[in-house]
């Protein structure tokens, strides 16, 4: 299966992110042997014990709602925050990457679904995020991009609506406030279910599961 999805996102050189939460090291070492690398994880306890016993090269990704009390666990080494949604998280993350002369890679996790238990942040917040004195004094902390996770629905027409707003958010704030930066460029959306329609609506990035791991 692995193979079979590195060949689909090949063409639109979308980047596979191994969610590898509740997984065993050892599962985990069989992906990263077949030359995986980059690996998803929700839970702070469970991936720094992981990463503690895996190969360094792993890119950690973190996938999950993050809890300001948990970042110093996971500042000396993770790859890439997918969920910064508040100024007092990346004002957490800020303070932890220095302690660490560290500059650590986030994306801003917009509400896109109609789920009242998903995080993000809304549209009508973009504004305040970006001119606060709290985003302006962040130096170790480095937006690349956003992410978003659409309803759980059959609905596709619904998922694609909601991708395309993430799209649209990505690039209205790509033209306001990164609009010389190369780096601001990820869009992080898409997971088993419905990562086909979001790598046709421009993901650069897909968080699967149970597609490569099987049903927790």
């Amino acid at each position: 299966m692995l193979e079979k999805i590195l060949s689909e996102l090949q063409p639109t050189k979308t980047l596979l992110v191994a969610v590898s939460k509740t997984k065993s090291a050892e599962t985990i070492r069989e992906f990263y042997d077949a030359g995986q690398r980059d690996f998803g994880e929700n839970y702070v306890q469970e991936l720094t014990l992981k990463a503690a016993i895996l190969p360094k090269d792993i890119r950690w990704h973190f996938i999950g709602h993050l809890q300001s009390n948990k970042v110093k666990s996971i500042a000396p080494f993770i790859h890439l925050i997918h969920t910064v949604d508040s100024l007092s998280l990346l004002a957490e993350i800020d303070k932890q990457a220095r302690k660490y002369n560290r500059v650590i890679n986030c994306l801003l996790q917009f509400k896109i679904n109609e789920e009242e238990t998903k995080s993000g942040l809304p549209e009508s917040e973009i504004a305040n995020f970006f001119d606060s004195e709290i985003f302006r004094q962040a130096k170790h902390v480095r937006l690349v991009g956003v992410m978003g996770m659409s309803t759980f629905t059959d609905d596709n027409n619904q998922i694609t609506n909601e991708f395309r707003k993430l799209r649209s958010l990505f690039e209205m704030v790509r033209s306001k406030y990164y609009p010389d930066d190369e780096e601001f460029r990820e869009i992080s959306m898409g997971m088993s279910d419905d990562y086909k329609i979001a790598v046709k609506d421009g993901s650069t990035m897909v968080r699967v599961g149970s597609l490569l791991f099987g049903k927790r």
